[in-house]
């Protein structure tokens, strides 16, 4: 196990906060990546395949954030014992946090077959749209375990504070994705023209790539899971450890692509091109999130080690060096939007109509992206210091308890404006909150 053990309970906060979320930009790249170039090339097909994958877009994280959770969870745990605990305890939560994963794959994408048509009718979607979603997900559910073992793998991984193979992995699959989206979604030389199965597709063939490689990794590099993980208990055992993390972050996770679909639903009412729009914003969000989201990520793995030396000055000092920075960096992609607004969605379509609410979205939400940012540093930070649940209820409060009522509220006084400035209020409230929380809790467990 090469890239285990590496200490950061001592050296420089800074720069180890620097050094290891450079890398995880490659694999958060990746990710965006995955979702702007089916935008991106769909978007030339027309409005119907572009709300399409709007519609698509909240079931995807669901299920992405399923699988999130027990990254989460298994990060989270062995971040917190790589130091201390033997290789053979390690090598066990690696690969009962594999099982884990190969479990939900099972259950959840048999589920998701037998749901295409009436999840997304429920969801609003008409019946010239729900042709494209069919074609859409009837692949990538089929794909599910190409997408869900990597993400699982590539957190074991970074626990041990590995975060550029990661990064790679995910970066090479994102790329394979982005050459195989157009040959077959418009079937140029031998290809055949797959339409929206053939983003789909592209989609399930780069992650696989990235399951490969992750468990070749896993298995000859690190030497990390093993054939032999212990008795049912044992790994049962692990499996509460990461469900103590993975269940609240999972909720968490899964709050938001829920919270997403009720948007959805609201926006839904104001036309396809709505839809569309609100789909290209969303993916674009991603991309301008993703610098923190990578941070985020690297904030579990920082706190888990330092909690259990009981490092509290340099988790407290980390969080202000993150707190600066996400607020920093959302006040520089605003300028941006400011100025690129109508550029960057013309980028995914030719539509004035999706254009100009898109821009619309880009000014009103864009201006919180900041505070959106503390969000997220400090729910990752909750889950890092083993305190899952202040995580999981800041994002509620965020989702379900301010941005969805007040979208309601929005909607019916001033239109779909009001669905925007009710997803700009709740990351500003949201964002002071948390990350007070946050500071309060770390300074009540140093001196309990």
């Amino acid at each position: 196990m090469g890239h285990l053990n590496r200490d950061l309970t001592g050296g420089n906060i800074g720069k180890q906060l620097i050094s290891l979320t450079w890398p995880m930009l490659f694999g958060m790249l990746g990710m965006v990546i995955f979702n702007l170039v089916d935008t991106y090339f769909l978007g030339k097909m027309g409005v119907k395949p572009l709300a399409a994958i709007g519609f698509v877009f909240p079931v995807i994280m669901f299920l992405n954030g399923i699988s999130q959770g027990i990254g989460i969870g298994t990060s989270s745990l062995i971040s917190r014992n790589v130091i201390a605990a033997g290789k053979e305890q390690v090598r066990t939560m690696a690969t009962s946090a594999l099982i884990l994963g190969v479990l939900v794959v099972i259950v959840f994408a048999a589920a998701g077959l037998l749901t295409i048509r009436p999840l997304f009718t429920f969801l609003g979607a008409g019946e010239d749209i729900l042709e494209y979603i069919y074609d859409y997900m009837s692949v990538w559910y089929l794909g599910l375990p190409f997408v869900v073992l990597p993400m699982v793998g590539n957190n074991i991984v970074r626990a041990t504070g590995d975060t550029f193979t990661p990064g790679m992995i995910m970066l090479t699959s994102a790329v394979i994705n982005t050459i195989l989206d157009p040959l077959l979604i418009f079937g140029y030389g031998p290809f055949p023209q797959m339409g929206v199965k053939g983003a789909a597709l592209a989609t399930v063939i780069g992650r696989s790539v990235s399951m490969v490689i992750i468990l070749i990794i896993l298995i000859k590099r690190e030497k990390i899971i093993t054939l032999h993980p212990g008795s049912l208990k044992k790994i049962a055992g692990v499996w509460k450890k990461v469900f103590y993390i993975a269940g609240p972050a999972t909720l968490g996770l899964l709050i938001t692509p829920l919270s997403l679909a009720v948007i959805t639903r609201i926006v839904s009412s104001y036309g396809k091109e709505a839809v569309a729009a609100f789909g290209v914003a969303s993916r674009v969000e991603m991309f301008a999130l993703m610098v923190i989201s990578a941070l985020g990520s690297v904030m579990i793995i920082f706190m888990g080690q330092n909690i259990s030396r009981n490092q509290f000055s340099r988790i407290l000092k980390a969080l202000s060096y993150a707190s600066r920075f996400s607020v920093s960096w959302g006040g520089l992609v605003f300028v941006l939007l400011l100025l690129l607004a109508v550029p960057i969605a013309s980028v995914f379509t030719n539509d004035q109509q999706v254009i100009s609410i898109a821009r619309q979205y880009f000014l009103i939400i864009g201006a919180s992206y900041g505070f959106q940012g503390l969000v997220m540093l400090s729910t990752a930070a909750y889950n890092g210091i083993n305190k899952p649940y202040p995580s999981v209820f800041f994002i509620t409060i965020r989702t379900m308890g301010l941005f969805v009522p007040l979208a309601l509220l929005g909607s019916a006084l001033i239109g779909l404006n009001g669905v925007m400035w009710a997803g700009f209020t709740a990351n500003i409230l949201v964002g002071i909150a948390s990350y007070t929380f946050l500071r309060r809790m770390v300074g009540k467990i140093r001196d309990s």
